[in-house]
């Protein structure tokens, strides 16, 4: 088992393409993330340059935006569609007065379903993006440190670290693991194989524990260069980095996706003798990973899916969380991946010629 696994990572590190993915990996990765690696205290006198507007839905702390307190959404909304209202409805200043006087008593729901009456159909819309505000510097410098207060900025940071390089690394080891069975299930290779007296656990283990550990490799280094990239860009803001928050959201939402796609691997490439059909299977099993779905407020996100090959963090970048049951979700995937490695076991000696 160990001389199977020491091959096949050993053909991986010597193959330049295994490192020029990593390359690309690590700029896709970074690009995503750089916005992040800005965030800051505001010194005195410095101003918040955006073109963006004063209630924008995706903007983020990096852009100058902190979360509007409850009691002042109401108002910020009922000002936004009396305008609205005034511009774009041609109600002049009384009527659409009037029109606030009738939602008074309502609560936001109600609201926006009165308003459907006259034709206005995105005050719900308007009503998310008052959540977020462009803040003065006091309000910008405040909500940082109340975030920062019991987490560190790498607590955060790795969250949205996990959300991208998890979605490259599904891709990467879908196309990179498509070669660990590729020699093996030619032929001639094929039914050599079975007459060797290796056994089935041996050999499985062997190809299976090689995949994983090219993963881990990789996954191992984009934890160490992102590490790095975020230490330097924060040492001089007094923001607390650890290796370790890097290290333990790898471990929990990136590392049994891997093992889960390695074993799929395994299955479909003995029950083909080819393990080309799992790279659109595989494909097709992280669309349907990534797919939204609607909350029981009617709000469409991300919110996870079972036995899901990815764990997305959506939401700004203080209030990242993972998706409801994300932990019991991977434990389920760690499951499935030794079950599947089973039934490959199986598989294989049933083909097996002695």
């Amino acid at each position: 088992m160990r001389s199977i696994m020491r091959r096949e990572v050993k053909n991986y590190v010597k193959n330049p393409l295994f490192w020029l993915g990593i390359a690309i990996g690590v700029i896709m990765v970074f690009v995503n993330l750089k916005p992040y690696l800005n965030i800051h205290y505001f010194g005195e006198g410095e101003t918040i340059g955006n073109d963006c507007p004063q209630n924008y839905g995706d903007a983020d702390v990096y852009d100058g935006y902190v979360p509007t307190e409850e009691g002042l959404r109401r108002g910020m909304w009922e000002e936004q569609i009396r305008e609205v209202l005034i511009a774009q409805f041609g109600m002049d200043n009384e009527k659409a007065q009037s029109v606030m006087d009738e939602m008074k008593d309502m609560d936001i729901m109600a609201a926006c379903a009165h308003l459907e009456g006259y034709g206005f159909y995105n005050a719900n819309y308007m009503y998310r993006d008052t959540a977020y505000h462009i803040g003065t510097r006091e309000e910008i410098n405040s909500y940082i440190a109340e975030k920062l207060e019991n987490r560190a900025f790498s607590y955060y940071f790795s969250r949205k670290f996990a959300d991208f390089a998890g979605v490259f690394m599904l891709f990467f080891a879908t196309v990179l693991l498509s070669g660990l069975f590729m020699q093996d299930t030619r032929r001639s290779t094929y039914e050599l194989l079975h007459t060797k007296p290796v056994s089935a656990g041996s050999y499985l283990s062997g190809k299976v524990g090689g995949g994983f550990a090219v993963c881990l490799i990789t996954l191992a280094i984009l934890n160490l260069i992102f590490f790095g990239i975020c230490l330097m860009a924060t040492r001089d803001r007094g923001f607390e980095v650890h290796l370790t928050d890097f290290l333990w959201v790898s471990v929990i939402c990136i590392l049994p996706n891997m093992l889960m796609i390695v074993s799929v691997y395994s299955l479909i490439s003995l029950l083909f003798k080819s393990p080309l059909p799992t790279v659109p299977l595989l494909f097709l099993y992280s669309v349907y990973s990534n797919m939204g779905s609607s909350n029981a407020e009617g709000i469409y996100g991300y919110y996870g899916i079972p036995l899901a090959i990815m764990v997305r963090f959506p939401g700004r970048f203080f209030d990242t969380a993972s998706p409801p049951m994300a932990l019991l979700n991977q434990s389920f995937l760690i499951l499935a991946a030794i079950c599947i490695l089973f039934l490959s076991m199986q598989i294989w000696k049933r083909r097996r010629v002695y």
